[in-house]
């Protein structure tokens, strides 16, 4: 599958679906914050709250022929009905679980390119803008759960009677959630957070220098806050691709020099107080147990993604060729089929998905994610050598995302969603390109 150039648009999209994604992202946000504390006795019908309104941007792309129909969307929306059809002939032929795997690929894919064709600077702009003032709160929020205990209202998991939403850590502490529901939603924020906030130090977006600088504090605090190993690598990630365009754009360079400086003045200050130093100590502690359980790098970098992989192709001969059906890898569909939340097949994204549709059309959806993955990394570097950062800074992260991200859980799919679709409508900053995939 090539990337090719499109038809354009005739004319500009509707502010209905445009504010329809807006929605979309705002329920991504503060879904967690409905289902735990503003509306917990709905909090099993909110899990999908975000299906009306991709329904809703479906229809409306659909009416104003918004071309999003593209190869990989053609091929994913085949695939996933053949998917259905064996779930319901050979599977496990519950209808409401193979429907719940069904809206993975039928309702939310699509959106990546409907996102990408509708939104354009301006839009970007303000997302972008929202998340790194938003990183701020959203901090304070963190240390506040992080030093709370789990019995608290402040830890609550979703649900009337949910137990505390942390997960273990270390010494004691959990990871906090945030305001999403699991901790996966926390740490996707904030790698999101680093690629708009390096991108703000070098593009002119309607926002305070200083803002960014507080939420560039913010990001660095929150890796040992959240406790968690995959935010650092992500975050490492991100700066790699950032330090790169240190070679080419004097600007960035500038700003890396100055962040530094002050990085390492805020650095020996805050390692003065005691609540700062107490969750570098728990992140330590959580960084060095879970290397020598996991394997380390290697296990984080290469053996989850590439290994991933290796291991579900190796467990196929554990399932039937069509698979055990779609939908059953998930939480909500092991609890309608099982009537507990348990991993019914794996818990590797890539193993969930060839346990429940069997190698053949497993791999398929494998392949389609991968291709998609390298064709916006490609397009990603294209833009960078022209001049257009920010898809380079995205990509770093959402390329693992699109590839082997936890689609079975929302959060996970929201952003994964979501954000590659800014990430396509970053790609014609410069080139103002309607357009991309085809």
């Amino acid at each position: 599958m090539i990337v090719q150039p499109s038809q354009e648009i005739q004319e500009a999209p509707p502010k209905a679906i445009t504010h329809a994604v807006y929605l979309y992202f705002f329920l991504l946000l503060f879904e967690g914050a409905l289902r735990k504390w503003i509306l917990p006795q709905f909090s099993d019908a909110l899990l999908l709250i975000r299906d009306p309104v991709a329904i809703y941007i479906l229809y409306t792309a659909w009416k104003f022929r918004i071309p999003y129909l593209n190869s990989y969307v053609v091929l994913m929306t085949a695939i996933s009905f053949l998917a259905f059809y064996f779930a319901m002939l050979k599977g496990h032929g519950n209808l409401w679980v193979a429907l719940y795997g069904l809206r993975i690929t039928i309702l939310h894919f699509p959106l990546i390119f409907i996102i990408g064709h509708v939104f354009d600077k301006e839009n970007i702009e303000r997302i972008a803008s929202w998340m790194i003032v938003l990183c701020i709160p959203m901090l304070v929020l963190t240390i506040i759960q992080f030093y709370s205990p789990q019995t608290s209202w402040i830890n609550k998991g979703i649900g009337e009677g949910g137990s505390g939403a942390g997960f273990s850590g270390a010494l004691g502490y959990y990871r906090p959630p945030g305001i999403f529901s699991f901790t996966n939603g926390l740490v996707l924020f904030f790698s999101i957070c680093s690629s708009f906030i390096y991108w703000s130090f070098t593009e002119r977006i309607k926002l305070t220098k200083w803002i960014s600088y507080a939420a560039l504090f913010c990001l660095i605090l929150s890796i040992p806050f959240c406790i968690s190993r995959a935010l650092f690598f992500s975050i490492l990630i991100t700066t790699i691709f950032y330090l790169s365009a240190s070679f080419k754009f004097w600007l960035s360079f500038f700003y890396i020099i100055t962040a530094s400086f002050l990085l390492i003045i805020f650095v020996n200050v805050i390692g003065n107080f005691e609540f700062i130093d107490t969750g570098i100590n728990v992140f330590k502690e959580r960084f060095t147990a879970a290397n020598e359980s996991e394997g380390g790098m290697n296990e984080v970098i290469l053996d989850r993604f590439l290994g991933g992989l290796g291991r579900a192709l190796v467990s196929a001969d554990d399932y039937p060729f069509w698979g055990l059906g779609l939908g059953l890898g998930t939480n909500a569909g092991s609890f309608l089929q099982a009537g507990k939340i348990e991993f019914l097949i794996a818990e590797g994204e890539w193993g969930r998905v060839i346990g429940e549709v069997g190698p053949l059309i497993g791999l398929m959806m494998i392949l389609i994610r991968v291709f998609l993955g390298f064709n916006l990394f490609m397009n990603s570097y294209r833009q960078f050598i022209t001049g257009n950062m920010l898809p380079w800074l995205l990509v770093g992260n959402l390329f693992i995302l699109i590839s082997q991200g936890q689609w079975a859980q929302p959060t996970s799919l929201g952003f994964s969603v979501f954000f590659s679709g800014i990430l396509l409508a970053s790609l014609k900053l410069k080139t103002q390109s309607k357009n991309i995939f085809s």
